[in-house]
């Protein structure tokens, strides 16, 4: 293809052949361009799509688009710089640079990403959703965390505290990577209320009444 395009550089006259030198490297790079929006633009209708069919949580939309969008800019990028004559060479070495960069950042924040990774897991798997209530376990004869699922972000999981006292509402906040470390408990509805053994109940009666007889009067 190269001799015929130069065999149709002879045929036109010389300013011609002059610009087309830069007109033909920009069309290439405009392209390039416009294939990497559209294809950007196709794969982002196909995502949502698949979230409206599936019903697909729109908490998990944003990170699936955003990393659509990087890929496929980033892969036209280096397309364009190869067509600007950016050696391969360079391209490669450049390349493997910043995944060197990026692996050493992934393993230094690997607890964060874990917490990352694991809330797509709870939003596409879903083994739990807002509103259950759940109880998180070391082992299945311990009582553990447990309470109302209000919150899902991409670190925690949030429930309203069963457990704590009437008036007086409290969140725990468990990271999302121990979630798939314990076992989880789950009740369709309200979970039953946990007898509370008559020594525990005796004993935080005495904690009580002794801070209230060590407060200092007014």
């Amino acid at each position: 293809m190269v001799p015929r395009l130069q065999q149709f550089k002879l045929h036109l006259p010389e300013w011609v052949q002059d610009w087309l030198d830069f007109i033909v490297p920009g069309l290439q790079i405009l392209l390039i361009l416009l294939t990497a929006w559209g294809l950007q633009y196709l794969l982002r209708r196909l995502v949502r799509r698949a979230n409206i069919r599936y019903q697909l949580p729109t908490k998990l939309l944003a990170p699936v688009t955003g990393l659509i969008r990087w890929v496929v800019m980033g892969s036209a990028l280096l397309l364009v710089l190869e067509r600007l004559g950016v050696s391969a060479t360079v391209l490669w070495t450049a390349f493997t640079g910043f995944a060197t960069v990026g692996a050493v950042a992934f393993f230094a924040a690997w607890s964060v990403l874990s917490n990352l990774f694991c809330a797509l897991l709870i939003l596409t798997v879903r083994p739990f959703r807002v509103g259950d209530h759940i109880e998180v376990l070391d082992t299945a004869e311990k009582p553990g965390a447990r309470g109302q699922v209000v919150d899902i972000n991409l670190l925690y999981t949030t429930l309203l505290d069963h457990d704590a006292a009437q008036g007086q509402p409290c969140w725990l906040q468990i990271p999302n990577a121990l979630v798939f470390q314990r076992v989880v408990r789950r009740w369709q509805g309200v979970p039953p209320v946990v007898a509370v053994p008559a020594a525990q109940a005796e004993a935080g009666a005495a904690r009580v009444e002794g801070a209230a007889l060590t407060r200092p009067a007014p």
